[in-house]
């Protein structure tokens, strides 16, 4: 009798044990191949990959293929119809975009695929959460930082909020703090001169750094 796969879609439990989106962006697939593998291995459990990435249609299906029941495969920088339905039929299991836009967020909602919608302003986040949108990418942080989060989710507390931008080692526990559901990280989670000098050790020891800091923020019961 042959043996059932598991379908491959997004888990929550698996994203509330590390609520930490890794973001790929401009990284050759033959490089992809160890910073997937590392990541992993480190314990991040969601990873997005930017449709603006060379070939991403391409690293999706790979990571969802080799690793789709062990970690959330995602996409980032959706922006249009046409741009989801590349990374849906790649095998993205959630989708994170850059701006709101409403076809996009109800296409989602509809098809049951998790959307991170990036929004900035107290209306547009509202607007986001009011179409279905579970967590908000707030995008981005780099400028107002974690006090931009505390001011949000006073009025906002019932939307789970994703501060993308501007988040690293060093703040990740004031973002917490101010209210954040998680963070979204890049180039600070994937360091770009470890990736450009192969330095695969190291990066496996930064990844790891941020996924320790990430379960100690958030099974901590103080």
């Amino acid at each position: 009798m042959k043996e059932l796969k598991k379908e491959k879609k997004f888990s929550w439990s698996l994203f509330q044990a590390v609520p930490l989106v890794g973001i790929v962006r401009n990284v050759g697939f033959e490089d992809f191949k160890q910073v997937l593998n590392i990541a992993q291995q480190a314990g991040l459990t969601t990873l997005e990959v930017t449709m603006n990435t060379l070939d991403a249609e391409s690293l999706i299906q790979y990571a969802n293929e080799l690793l789709g029941t062990e970690m959330n495969i995602g996409v980032g920088t959706v922006c249009t119809m046409q741009d989801l339905e590349r990374s849906l039929a790649a095998g993205a299991q959630f989708v994170v975009t850059p701006i709101i836009s409403e076809e996009v967020i109800k296409t989602c909602v509809a098809k049951g695929v998790p959307v991170f919608p990036g929004a900035y302003t107290p209306t547009e986040i509202y607007k986001a959460w009011s179409w279905g949108a579970k967590v908000i990418k707030v995008f981005p942080c780099t400028t107002l930082g974690s006090s931009y989060i505390k001011d949000l989710a006073g009025p906002l507390s019932q939307i789970k909020l994703l501060p993308t931008g501007g988040v690293d080692l060093s703040n990740m526990e004031e973002f917490k703090k101010a209210g954040s559901a998680g963070f979204g990280m890049g180039g600070a989670l994937f360091n770009s001169e470890y990736i450009k000098s192969k330095n695969w050790e190291a990066l496996a020891q930064h990844i790891e750094s941020y996924i320790l800091k990430t379960k100690t923020l958030y099974t901590d019961e103080n």
